[in-house]
């Protein structure tokens, strides 16, 4: 089987980086979330600012890189997409593209959920432990809204990519989540 990476989207607190702990514990295949490189640099440079953008942007082609090339059977990563600026899909074509020219595949879950539902998800203990830049719960939340109101952060049916998968977590475990996925793309399952 080709490595595979799994790239899930969706709004900010849709469960993107719970499902992707669950898919990982299922598959064996390694999660690297989003926000692992910012947290690593927002301690010195503001979101958004070029410094911040070079060290983020290159630390994650180096690990898709990395990872393509070793004996990996893939990645999972997570990431908020705003289907409405062109920069982002030219950085998931990118990420795809590091895969591909390895022989492996990439394939997309996207996730969907509720307003209510996401605010109350950026109150919960893990993504609060996992997510410094999320601690202040106001503060997050308003950006949360925020986002929503400035950018389209659903492919809304029109996804660019044919392996695609579209999940609203409003009422499903992120383990239910998890087997959806793993059945959907047939990836490989960690022995029990």
């Amino acid at each position: 089987m080709s490595k595979t990476l799994v790239i899930i989207i969706g709004p900010p607190a849709v469960g993107k980086m719970t499902v992707g702990a669950a898919l990982s514990a299922l598959t064996g295949l390694p999660l690297f979330h989003n926000h692992l490189s910012i947290e690593a640099v927002l301690p010195v440079f503001d979101f958004g600012s070029p410094p911040f953008n070079r060290l983020v942007g290159e630390f994650r082609e180096r690990m898709f890189a990395e990872v393509a090339q070793s004996d990996l059977p893939g990645l999972i990563f997570t990431f908020v997409w705003a289907f409405d600026e062109p920069e982002d899909q030219v950085f998931v074509e990118g990420l795809k593209s590091i895969f591909e020219a390895e022989e492996g595949r990439t394939v997309f879950v996207e996730l969907w959920s509720d307003l209510e539902t996401r605010l109350e998800r950026n109150r919960h203990p893990a993504r609060l432990a996992a997510k410094a830049s999320k601690r202040d719960v106001e503060s997050s939340g308003q950006r949360l809204v925020k986002l929503g109101q400035q950018y389209r952060l659903s492919s809304d049916g029109d996804f660019p990519f044919p392996e695609y998968l579209y999940v609203d977590t409003s009422e499903t475990s992120a383990a239910q989540v998890a087997e959806a996925i793993a059945k959907h793309f047939n990836l490989p399952r960690v022995a029990t």
